[in-house]
């Protein structure tokens, strides 16, 4: 695995800190019972319950889009795309899906849909995705927004791979965290004697996302970038290393959902944060983050 070191760069008003939290701040917010996003035929729209529907449109440039640099002839740029909210599996109860496949709810694909429109203003040499459907769907609503994607055939649709696959939660799938208990506090603070049966430990998963983010880097050329669509716990592992925060303390790191993190790295190992977890406006809130 690569060693990389870690320079931060903050967009005013994108990132608030505290001692272990990093948090990010919408500019805009809008109340969920004021104006409902959903899809029709694959196009995005705004209703509001005192008005008709509302068209909107793909090219909407409207997106408060936080500022980017060049990229550099000596950096590569990844765009780290959380997918969108998901029908809990669990119904009224809150439980962990983790690895398992779970659907996305129809906020959750026009929030997915709201952030392809943002990176459609970007030039990506390809798409990667989690093998999860979740986080596929978001990918390819990326693809299909790209006007030159690749001038490779073989990089035109969706890269799954395997290691941005979330969080195997294992025996606590299907399992509240009032059901799991005390267990659960010390699995976020890295006891891996609290690992759950079958499952993964916070360190093996960023093991395997850190080394499958080398993978990634390796095929982007330098002064390029490209789109990782994944989940909660891998955004976490890729940021929390951008950062150097150390993995017991990952979990107080905020990623809403379809919200998008860019992170530079460069020929000397340095990697770059420039926002994190920026949510494109187009009047989305999440009503529930299943937090797995």
């Amino acid at each position: 695995m690569k060693k990389f070191t870690r320079a931060i760069i903050v967009s005013v008003g994108y990132l608030n800190f505290s001692p272990v939290v990093f948090s990010f701040v919408p500019i805009v917010s809008t109340d969920f019972e004021k104006n409902v996003i959903f899809t029709r035929n694959n196009k995005l729209f705004r209703s509001s319950l005192s008005s008709t529907s509302e068209y909107i449109s793909s090219d909407d440039t409207s997106i408060v889009r936080p500022e980017l640099p060049p990229i550099g002839d000596s950096i590569r740029r990844l765009f780290l795309v959380r997918h969108g909210e998901v029908i809990n599996p669990g119904g009224d109860r809150p439980v962990y899906y983790g690895a398992m496949d779970v659907s996305l709810s129809s906020l959750g694909e026009a929030e997915a849909i709201a952030a392809a429109r943002y990176l459609q203003y970007y030039d990506l040499d390809f798409v990667v995705s989690s093998p999860l459907l979740r986080a596929i769907f978001g990918a390819e609503q990326i693809v299909a927004l790209q006007k030159n994607l690749s001038n490779n055939e073989d990089e035109e649709g969706v890269v799954q791979m395997d290691g941005f696959k979330e969080l195997d939660r294992g025996a606590w799938c299907g399992m509240t965290k009032d059901e799991i208990g005390s267990a659960m506090q010390r699995f976020d603070a890295c006891d891996e004697s609290a690992t759950p049966e079958n499952g993964e430990s916070y360190s093996y998963l960023k093991e395997r996302v850190l080394e499958e983010r080398d993978n990634v880097l390796e095929r982007l050329p330098m002064g390029h970038a490209a789109a990782i669509v994944s989940h909660l716990q891998v955004t976490r592992s890729l940021l929390s290393d951008a950062m150097g925060i150390p993995t017991a303390e990952m979990a107080g790191l905020e990623i809403a959902t379809a919200s998008v993190t860019c992170i530079d790295y460069d020929l000397t190992g340095t990697q770059t944060v420039h926002f994190q977890s920026f949510k494109p406006d187009v009047g989305l809130t999440t009503s529930i983050d299943g937090a797995n």
